[in-house]
């Protein structure tokens, strides 16, 4: 069983960076496919971006194309976001997620058609106008 803890959320104003971080339990982290995920109040659960063990990313909203990027450290159990050009948008509930096991497609598994398993609790980042 894998336990996600995400941090380095927090209160930014708009145009502001985070980077954000999830570290991960597991001997077999480097084999991990490992996603970013948030919600907001009122609205869906969306993808802001997944990489794969080979470091492949996507980055399925548009809305952070070009402004976050999502890494790797396997040496640190460790996956992060970072988030520039923030914007009112963005606040919402940022989520770790992690799919140990299955050899699936990533665009299967970030857009939600595959079901995701293993979830950090959190973390909240807000971004004032």
């Amino acid at each position: 069983q894998v336990q996600l803890v995400e941090s380095g959320g927090g209160l930014v104003q708009a145009g502001g960076s985070l980077r954000l971080s999830c570290a991960a339990s597991g001997r077999t982290f480097s084999r991990y496919k490992m996603g970013w995920f948030r919600q907001a109040p009122g609205k869906e659960r969306e993808a802001v971006s997944c990489i794969r063990q080979d470091g492949s990313r996507i980055y399925p909203a548009d809305s952070v194309k070009g402004r976050f990027a999502i890494s790797r450290d396997d040496a640190k159990n460790t996956v992060y976001l970072q988030m520039n050009s923030l914007q009112p948008e963005d606040t919402a509930v940022y989520y770790c997620a992690a799919e140990p096991g299955r050899d699936i497609n990533l665009q299967l598994l970030c857009t939600g058609t595959a079901s995701i398993d293993h979830w950090g609790q959190g973390t909240q980042v807000t971004v004032s106008s």
